[in-house]
């Protein structure tokens, strides 16, 4: 074999399928067509005299080959996108791209429906799917290219390219008529006033949960759930209070009131993770700035 044998656009296919570990999500980061993939991944291993990728569970895993070239593949990638600058370019209006985005069911009540009113109007053809992650595996999957962008409060996730988009903090939602509201509170006096409400909270939002624990109200929560999104009803029909973002919170239609005691750590910086090995990748690039110009605030 010699170098001449091998086309650039068949190493760009090894190196996606490498780092996504599946050939229909490399073909749709390289806005190619799955049998165009497959077909290209069919040439290189005739080329290559190896398979290089075998069928696994979800996916496909490397040969020993594959990864001997991984490596040398991706450097010498990154070296000729460096020396020659951004040579793709990205076309929304005609792109079928997917973009994959660890999102919480809470964020997706805050940025989807903005998000797709946008990408109605100038990338159609373009699709977003949510895939709530384990924070511990966010960076990871950021790098391998299973996912393209992770919103959220996510301090934990380190490494990685950001983008702070808004600030926020913790309140507390009640029913509109809750005895609790018709008390004029402030202060310590409404802090240690929260010992006489019960709760409601959500297992998959530690953050909230940490909370209560650093109030040591534990024991006033009488329903945990799931989903942040079944809290609207659960508080409208019943004396339970939540503890959850003000930004949510100040968005549901009427019936509901807003009591903000002033815990600690209540504020945080709600932020959008990148990896950055996809930094100067233009589909990227173009949806980053799609959703700084929607939701960064200042």
């Amino acid at each position: 074999m010699h170098i001449k044998d091998i086309d650039l656009n068949l190493l760009r296919l090894f190196d996606a399928v490498y780092r996504t570990r599946n050939v229909s999500r490399a073909a749709e980061l390289l806005d190619l067509t799955q049998p165009a993939a497959s077909q290209g991944l069919t040439r290189l291993r005739g080329v290559l005299n190896d398979p290089l990728f075998m069928r696994a569970a979800g996916g496909v895993e490397p040969t020993p080959k594959a990864h001997r070239l991984a490596t040398p593949v991706r450097e010498a990638l990154s070296t000729l996108e460096q020396a020659l600058g951004d040579s793709t370019e990205f076309d929304p209006a005609q792109s079928r791209r997917t973009f994959r985005i660890h999102m919480s069911d809470i964020g997706e009540a805050r940025f989807l429906p903005e998000l797709m009113v946008l990408l109605r109007e100038q990338a159609p053809g373009v699709r977003v799917e949510t895939q709530p992650l384990p924070r511990e595996e966010i960076t990871e999957a950021l790098d391998a290219g299973r996912i393209d962008f992770a919103f959220g409060f996510l301090p934990m996730v380190k490494e990685t390219q950001k983008l702070q988009l808004l600030k926020d903090r913790y309140v507390v939602l009640l029913r509109r008529a809750h005895p609790f509201t018709r008390r004029k509170l402030a202060g310590r006096e409404l802090l240690a006033a929260l010992r006489e409400l019960e709760f409601v909270a959500v297992r998959s939002h530690a953050d909230t949960l940490r909370i209560l624990q650093r109030l040591e109200l534990e024991e006033r929560v009488r329903l945990v759930t799931e989903h942040f999104m079944v809290l609207t009803s659960i508080v409208r029909e019943t004396d339970l209070a939540a503890v959850m973002p003000r930004n949510i919170a100040r968005g549901f239609e009427g019936g509901y009131a807003i009591v903000e005691p002033e815990f600690a750590q209540r504020e945080f910086v709600v932020s959008l993770h990148w990896s950055r090995r996809f930094e100067s990748d233009p589909g990227n690039r173009w949806l980053r700035a799609r959703i700084e110009a929607l939701f960064k605030e200042g």
